[in-house]
């Protein structure tokens, strides 16, 4: 994604809105994530690979903050994840 908006903002309807902004945030939070892990295993000095994945470990929260949100305006959303959830325990056991 590196700061593009994967959607036309200006399409997206106003009781969607903030659904859409917190999914935007999601998005940017995994690729900062993504970004700082594949850096880390590109350096071979520690210094550097210890504070790019401490980073990678803070956005990771930003993601968890960011889903909290959109689960509490998104009842769609929680009941998807659930169903997604027990799909997986269908097909390989909950551990």
């Amino acid at each position: 994604m590196l700061a593009q908006i994967p959607i036309k903002i200006e399409k997206i309807s106003k009781e969607n809105m903030e659904r859409e902004i917190l999914r935007i945030a999601i998005i940017a939070e995994l690729d900062a994530v993504n970004l700082y892990e594949q850096l880390a295993a590109m350096t071979e000095n520690q210094d550097i690979k210890r504070v790019l994945m401490e980073v990678a470990k803070e956005e990771k929260t930003h993601v968890g903050e960011f889903h909290a949100l959109l689960l509490r305006i998104d009842k769609e959303q929680v009941k998807e994840l659930e169903k997604g959830k027990e799909e997986v325990e269908e097909l390989i056991g909950s551990k």
